[in-house]
């Protein structure tokens, strides 16, 4: 199943009749987050596939970009902040491949065309199985009347992306853990290997004691499509380890160590579930209890956590515990 399709099958499940009726996408504002730190948040709207956050963070050399997004309303947020500080893009950190994290790339080089982009090379993997894969299952879809237009428009974008896929590689392969001197600020680069997928980027800036994720950390729930969940686990552990103040994730609001761990411990839970005899109904609603604190007040979030908790299941499942994706030897 096409991840579009998986997304679009979770939220319904999970907000019923909202998810049928297309809102106005939003656009969204930088909002400072410590001295010299942006986000610009990511979101899930009806009938469109999502934006991951991204972070920036204010250098010597320029704007660093901690993930771009997929919609163009997105990356223009990013492209508006650079222009409102006076200050070129000068680096692109990609946590993972994922194209609600990296569409936003070309755009960012086209206004900037020094900029140097890191990232892992787990985007190789992708390009040679999991995004040509999405597209041969997306296409039929594209004829159905009953598709909303929305997520026609959003299929063919990402098909476009894919077409380009080689503009989404590196200039500099993240090959291991380093504190690197980007644009002239110093980061903790590191790598975590066979997690959300096959290599997944985050860093620390011990400037303002921020962590930024990506998409080891997710909300509603993880999104598990492409996982190896003991690496996961590991990537989760070396986090805790992390003096950070705060945590901003791929998905969902910053958030404080006591709710990381929170988010952890119910991670850890979640996939003992998945390996236990529990109906999937079960283990979704643990997940969904546990993470309750960290959800918005809105009802549909818990619904949509129920939903997406499930699907995973029933896919984790279905592959011995982990994404038919997931290349790490198996442990027996």
């Amino acid at each position: 199943m096409a991840w579009w399709r998986i997304f679009s099958f979770v939220l319904a499940m999970g907000s019923g009749a909202i998810a049928s009726v297309a809102a106005k996408p939003v656009p969204p504002v930088p909002v400072l987050v410590a001295k010299g730190v942006w986000t610009v948040s990511g979101g899930i709207t009806p009938d469109r596939q999502p934006d991951g956050n991204s972070v920036i963070f204010d250098a010597p050399g320029g704007l660093i970009v901690f993930d771009t997004g997929r919609h163009v309303w997105h990356r223009n947020a990013i492209l508006a902040l650079a222009r409102e500080e006076g200050k070129p893009i000068a680096a692109i950190i990609n946590s993972h491949w994922h194209l609600d994290h990296v569409s936003g790339n070309p755009a960012l080089r086209a206004a900037f065309p020094h900029l140097r982009v890191y990232a892992s090379a787990a985007i190789d993997g992708a390009l040679a199985g999991f995004l040509p894969d999405s597209v041969r299952q997306s296409e039929p879809y594209l004829n159905d009347p009953a598709l909303p237009a929305a997520t026609r428009d959003d299929i063919r974008a990402d098909m476009a992306t894919i077409a380009n896929g080689p503009a989404l590689r590196p200039d500099m392969t993240v090959i291991g853990s380093h504190s690197l001197r980007i644009a002239g600020r110093q980061l903790m680069v590191r790598l975590a290997a066979n997690a959300a997928t096959a290599g997944d980027v985050w860093l620390y800036d011990g400037k303002t004691r921020i962590v930024v994720t990506g998409d080891l950390v997710t909300l509603p729930a993880p999104f598990l499509d492409t996982a190896c969940p003991e690496g996961w686990q590991r990537a989760l552990a070396r986090i805790t380890a992390t003096p950070f103040r705060t945590l901003i994730p791929g998905h969902g609001p910053p958030m404080t160590p006591p709710q990381f761990a929170l988010y952890r411990h119910s991670f850890d839970a979640f996939i003992a579930c998945v390996g236990s005899s529990e109906p999937k109904t079960v283990c979704a609603a643990a997940w969904t209890e546990q993470v309750r604190p960290l959800l918005g007040d809105d009802p549909v979030d818990g619904k949509r956590a129920q939903g997406m908790a499930t699907y995973y299941v029933e896919m984790l499942r279905a592959n011995r515990g982990r994404s038919k994706y997931c290349a790490a030897p198996a442990h027996h």
